[in-house]
């Protein structure tokens, strides 16, 4: 799933800090080291496509309610492993209302809207065709980080991302269909990876937080917001053994640690490189379809495969302008 994350401001705007808080948020990655972080991530994630599938199908969950109660769950669990580490950065959090508001904003564009849209278009319309509509995240990140942030991509970065979106396209160029609902839901979706992919680097790249914090504070408001939506909009289903335990791996697993990793990989990662990263979740997800769901991507999709990992290895290529930072 999309991922992934809120801003902290520099010490001249205010932020009320700690001296040594940034050595406390953890040293940030070295730049391999956040790819193979982001990569793992993303294959738990890529998991998820076919656990979603199996809750909505197998055990009949509502979409908005399934996905609230799967990150409700991750946001109590990091809460209070947060509360028994007394993370001392927290403290700092309820004195900057500017601060709060944008992670308050960030759970609301990375939980609310990407993964609550993201499961109601996967209840609608093949996970295909979801998968093409969110492969042109990075073209909007791309645009996005250059403008807000300073990172400004090389031109061989945006021919790779470039390279992604055709290899999505192409993959997902078979016997593709699509409903209005679906289509709405993935085009919020889209949009909102985009968004948060911004507010999560612009946060993040600080390393002035932990990761924990950062994915505690957003998914628990996020995931407030979007198990009340489920509440009212949906029926309540009677949960069986086998929805708890889909629920329960989704929430540790794939959603309190994953996130938390995500989180630590953007301190060492541009917003270009963690949107083409996240991308591909086009061709993990492709694979484990095939494998678990009888799904076979046809040459089309194979062919997609190779362009989309041809166009990723150009975006990490380490010859980035460095962002700009404000001071």
């Amino acid at each position: 799933m999309a991922a992934p994350q809120a801003v902290v401001d520099t010490p001249s705007a205010g932020v009320i800090e700690a001296p040594d808080t940034a050595s406390r948020a953890g040293t940030p990655l070295g730049h391999r080291a956040a790819i193979w972080t982001a990569l793992f991530v993303t294959v738990l994630w890529s998991s998820s496509w076919v656990l979603i599938r199996w809750g909505l199908d197998d055990e009949d969950l509502p979409p908005l309610t399934f996905a609230g109660l799967r990150y409700a769950s991750a946001a109590v669990i990091l809460v209070a492993w947060l509360v028994a580490r007394r993370r001392p950065e927290a403290r700092s959090l309820p004195r900057d209302r500017r601060l709060m508001a944008r992670l308050v904003l960030l759970g609301i564009l990375l939980i609310t809207a990407a993964q609550g849209a993201q499961f109601v278009a996967l209840a609608n319309q093949p996970a295909a065709t979801t998968s093409l509509v969110l492969g042109f995240a990075p073209l909007l990140v791309a645009g996005a980080a250059a403008l807000s942030l300073g990172e400004v991509p090389t031109r061989r970065q945006l021919l790779g991302v470039l390279l992604v979106a055709l290899g999505t396209a192409l993959f997902a160029a078979g016997d593709l269909w699509a409903t209005p609902l679906g289509m709405a839901a993935a085009l919020v979706g889209l949009i909102a990876v985009a968004l948060s992919s911004i507010l999560g680097r612009d946060v993040n790249r600080s390393a002035r937080l932990s990761p924990a914090l950062v994915t505690a504070v957003s998914m628990s408001v996020g995931a407030t917001l979007l198990l009340g939506v489920g509440f009212v909009v949906e029926d309540m289903p009677a949960l069986t053994l086998g929805a708890w335990l889909l629920i329960g791996w989704l929430a540790v697993v794939n959603t309190a640690f994953a996130f938390t990793l995500w989180n630590r990989s953007l301190q060492g990662l541009s917003a270009v490189e963690s949107a083409a990263i996240n991308n591909t979740m086009a061709i993990q997800v492709a694979l484990l379809a095939w494998f678990f769901l009888g799904e076979w991507p046809g040459l089309a999709g194979l062919a997609g495969i190779l362009v989309a990992m041809l166009g990723i290895l150009l975006v990490q290529r380490r010859a980035v302008v460095e962002p700009v930072r404000a001071t």
